[in-house]
């Protein structure tokens, strides 16, 4: 009889632009999720029973991560020892390539952890550019990267007045998508952070023949509901262009319903990151 299988917990970056999302999907789909790609990649590790990732995280069609987070466990066959976390570091980045997804440290823990449900918090950025009067005018290295309302600039001392409604524990039925489990989950969520503050942009500082700036709003949470992060980021850019006041971002929260929300207001997946997942 084999050893005892072990529990890694992984951390791990993806561009997401080429995916469906995080979770896994059917195999014949034109795009498929990074999870099909970790456990492809995980096949090759010999493991006597197939590996599956646990994700901490959702995150939804062309959203990027800087860091999520799944835990696994490895059983091998009898007389072979677990793995270290550095050949599983390895190992499972040689069978990545060439996809745009890489592990980034592997952590052993144990049986009792697990990846979703052990998060304390979770930090999502949602990168902004202003100065592009058309998309065309988005930098090519920017591409899918960050989101360029139309419309000209952004008021941002309102924005950030607007964003602090959002903090603390509310009821947030207006800011989430209507999905197949919504239904059945709580709306109240707890944000614990919003900040806007200005970014650097990729190579921005070659651009010195166009005045380019680019802004970050920074949320961190327990939870978040399903594109709830795209919606208040959508709402605070309204605010920002005059179409709605601060005062009704918290008028939005008061009436708890999704069919509320201002039509076309929900901001693109592009500029959307997980940046990092904390325990």
């Amino acid at each position: 009889m084999g050893c005892a299988p072990a529990r890694y917990l992984v951390f791990f970056q993806y561009f997401g632009t080429r995916y469906s999302g995080v979770m896994k999907t059917r195999s014949d789909q034109a795009l498929v999720g990074v999870q099909n790609y970790l456990e492809k990649a995980a096949q090759n590790l010999e493991a006597s029973v197939p590996i599956k990732f646990h994700i901490s995280s959702r995150t939804d069609t062309g959203v990027h991560a800087l860091c999520n987070a799944a835990h696994l466990d490895i059983q091998r066959g009898p007389g072979k020892p677990h793995f270290s976390e550095e050949q599983l570091l390895l190992g499972l980045n040689c069978h990545l390539r060439p996809e745009p997804i890489r592990i980034l440290s592997a952590h052993r823990v144990p049986s009792s952890f697990h990846a979703r449900f052990s998060a304390l918090s979770r930090t999502y950025i949602y990168r902004l550019l202003l100065g592009c009067s058309h998309h065309s005018q988005v930098p090519v290295f920017e591409q899918d990267l960050c989101w360029a309302p139309a419309g000209g600039p952004l008021n941002i001392p309102a924005m950030q007045e607007a964003a602090q409604f959002l903090l603390g524990t509310h009821d947030f039925s207006t800011f989430r998508s209507l999905s197949s489990d919504t239904e059945f989950k709580s709306p109240v969520r707890t944000i614990l952070q919003v900040d806007i503050q200005p970014s650097p942009g990729f190579l921005s500082h070659h651009c010195e023949h166009r005045p380019l700036e680019f802004w970050e709003v920074k949320f961190r949470g327990r939870s978040f509901l399903y594109r709830q992060v795209r919606r208040m980021v959508g709402a605070l850019v309204a605010v920002g262009q005059g179409r709605l006041a601060p005062r009704h971002v918290k008028e939005l929260l008061e009436v708890k319903d999704a069919l509320a929300f201002p039509p076309n207001a929900v901001a693109p997946p592009s500029g959307l990151f997980l940046k990092s997942v904390e325990y």
